[in-house]
């Protein structure tokens, strides 16, 4: 089987990450025409300046956490001559994004409502927002796919053990997010169904981002696998999703995590 991406116009939120910055490279790499997006700042200038002299590479700002600037994404792509036909909704709050930032991980009772809702905000009414927009501005007008970025703790409870003496945390809110993204692809799926547009959810284990000798220890050991996963291994299963060899493929939760929820 071979997996090309020649034709696809892939929009993807939250592209400045681990993951995200594999996803863009390895559909770069595979003939796709690609739009990334994140915060300002030094992530967003990372990838312009690894990803800018490409032809087939275009960036915007977008703050997830701004509906009025989900709500014109679109048109504004549009009004530049990209018309996605792939959408990857990847933007989240993660535990290493809060590490990266000097956020505390307080006790489950210590946990504030305003880390709560924000985590809610970004991790899954900006995804809902995205898809809103695209059946206002694409779904139907051409063949199109979403493809809703979850976790290996959307429907597996963490080992809070091996968190132990290290400086993140899996938090309630991460989990809860991941659980319901998967809810908006089952929705979604069945309601574009006969407008063309298929809706697929990707489930990443644990993916290698500098972490200790330590954990990846404690982690591999719950794994099959026996180790985290490189982000291209996640990028690979992505590509498949955004190609046409995935055309008979919606609500379906696809696991990428070497055996974790096998077991």
């Amino acid at each position: 089987m071979t997996v090309a991406l020649n034709g696809q116009t892939i929009f993807i939120t939250g592209s400045g990450g681990v993951l995200g910055t594999a996803y863009v490279n390895a559909m770069l790499e595979n003939g796709a025409t690609v739009i990334g997006s994140d915060l300002p700042g030094h992530r967003a200038d990372a990838m312009k300046e690894r990803f800018g002299a490409n032809p087939n590479f275009a960036y915007y700002d977008l703050d997830m956490g701004d509906e009025d600037a989900i709500v014109g994404i679109f048109q504004k792509m549009a009004a530049d001559g990209l018309n996605p036909n792939v959408v990857l909704n990847n933007a989240a709050i993660t535990g290493e994004l809060l590490m990266g930032a000097g956020k505390p991980f307080p006790d489950f009772a210590n946990t504030s409502i305003s880390d709560w809702e924000k985590t809610l905000r970004i991790n899954l009414t900006a995804p809902f927002l995205i898809a809103r927009q695209m059946d206002r501005d694409i779904v139907g007008k051409y063949p199109a796919k979403l493809i809703n970025v979850a976790s290996m703790y959307a429907l597996n409870g963490p080992h809070h053990q091996i968190y132990e003496g290290m400086p993140f945390k899996s938090f309630s809110a991460y989990s809860t997010t991941k659980a319901g993204i998967h809810g908006l692809t089952l929705w979604l799926a069945g309601y574009w169904a006969k407008r063309d547009c298929t809706v697929n959810t990707i489930a990443p284990g644990a993916v290698f981002n500098g972490h200790s000798d330590e954990f990846q220890r404690r982690v591999g050991e719950l794994i099959m696998a026996g180790r985290m996963a490189d982000p291209k291994e996640i990028a690979d299963v992505m590509i498949f999703l955004c190609s046409e060899n995935a055309r008979y493929m919606t609500g379906q939760l696809v696991n990428v995590d070497g055996g974790f929820s096998g077991w």
